[in-house]
């Protein structure tokens, strides 16, 4: 069974928008990432297990708002009290967290083919986000990640860098070309390059 990307209808490669006569570095950049694996991992209110003493490729869950704990593969975003988001390019992780998280006290669940993801980096990304969400995004800073709601669409933002600006926009698969268009049309003014 191969694979169909959750924006393969919508994303072109190519400069759209204000580009002419900019230079190329100064475009915004936006791209669809794909074949991650991706973890939602919550504790249940009534576990006595602490979440401290367990790791997922030597990184430590945090219980901290905004927070994420990252390494080159992987990054772990804070989702709400004793919930985790997992992100990571080794697909073998979740054999790991499937072991060492007993289905007595956290829900595991693989979400890795129900999201989309948007990623988008240059100097103007954050002004991109401003225009649908309401979140301001000048307190938002590097391994930063957030909740909240783009044109109405529920979405997830994790802050990669912040030279430059480097986001990448979760969302559910279904509002994936949904919010793609909204992302794209409030990029337009500054020009893009879609990778």
């Amino acid at each position: 069974m191969s694979l169909i990307s959750a924006l393969a209808n919508v994303h072109s490669e190519g400069q759209f928008g204000d580009y002419e006569g900019k230079n190329e570095n100064d475009l915004l950049k936006i791209s669809e990432i794909k074949n991650l694996l991706i973890v939602q991992i919550v504790q249940y209110k009534n576990s006595t297990v602490s979440f401290e003493s367990f790791a997922i490729d030597g990184l430590k869950l945090k219980n901290e708002p905004v927070s994420v704990s990252n390494n080159t593969n992987t990054r772990i975003l804070w989702n709400g009290p004793k919930n985790w988001l997992l992100v990571s390019t080794k697909k073998g992780l979740l054999i790991n967290i499937s072991q060492n998280f007993k289905e007595t006290d956290f829900a595991v669940t693989n979400l890795s083919h129900s999201k989309a993801i948007i990623e988008i980096e240059g100097k103007d990304a954050k002004e991109v986000l401003k225009k649908g969400c309401p979140f301001n995004f000048n307190t938002l800073e590097k391994n930063n990640s957030i909740n909240s709601t783009y044109n109405g669409m529920t979405f997830t933002v994790d802050m990669l860098d912040d030279n430059p600006d480097k986001i990448r926009l979760f969302a559910l698969r279904s509002f994936g070309e949904s919010l793609y268009h909204s992302v794209t049309d409030a990029s337009l003014e500054f020009g893009f390059k879609s990778l």
